[in-house]
């Protein structure tokens, strides 16, 4: 949105010959991403608005002689013009299952760099990433509950995992939509969570996140 036309597509081309140039060297010296998981989006994007991956053809109905050839796009989250469309399905799909009236909050919970490498080496299977999932999601109940003096509430949140940051370096975080409150399931009430002492998360994910190294490594 805050480039035009023009200027995309300069981005775009230079995006994909850093690829086309790179990635078989890459692959070399990184072994560990030659691999159907990376190499099935990089030639999705690579071959993304190319004829030779397809296209449609359009003509003129009234003269019969106007023809254009549109390429198929790739619909990888990986390539720059269709992780956009990506992303705005994904924000779509969550909004209709956000509740009208309800008060939610983003909560980022990371890991220190220290503990990057276990997660690295486990990156290939699901469990750790879905084991990373549930010990956000309990550490904010548990931290609801302990701001409001131990109420046993039940909260709301969509879990969304993301393995690198902004500078593309290894880094799994959780991006977290929360519910500003909770469900006192013995009274069967709404507890609203109003203001509390943000150090509390801080403890509590400290707490959470190396109980699950433990438990899952034994």
């Amino acid at each position: 949105d805050h480039f035009s036309s023009g200027e995309y597509e300069r981005y775009k081309k230079i995006f994909k010959d850093i690829f086309r140039d790179h990635w078989d060297d890459f692959k070399k010296s990184n072994p560990g991403f030659d691999t159907d998981q990376y190499e099935e989006p990089v030639q999705k994007m690579l071959g993304c608005g190319e004829e030779s991956n397809g296209y449609g053809e359009y003509i003129c109905m009234h003269c019969g002689k106007d023809r254009r050839r549109v390429p198929f796009s790739c619909k990888s989250c990986f390539c720059l013009s269709c992780a956009k469309k990506y992303v705005d399905d994904f924000v779509g799909q969550i909004c209709t299952m956000l509740h009208f009236g309800v008060i939610y909050r983003h909560v980022v919970l990371t890991i220190p760099e220290q503990l990057r490498i276990f997660f690295f080496k486990e990156r290939h299977t699901k469990d750790m990433l879905s084991e990373f999932i549930r010990c956000g999601y309990e550490c904010l109940e548990d931290v609801i509950n302990t701001a409001k003096r131990k109420l046993s509430l039940k909260i709301g949140c969509i879990v969304v995992v993301q393995t690198h940051g902004r500078s593309g370096h290894y880094n799994p975080h959780l991006h977290i939509i929360m519910t500003s409150g909770g469900v006192d399931i013995e009274n069967e009430f709404w507890v609203d969570l109003g203001y509390f002492n943000y150090n509390i998360i801080h403890k509590k994910w400290q707490y959470y996140l190396f109980n699950m190294l433990r438990s899952y490594f034994g």
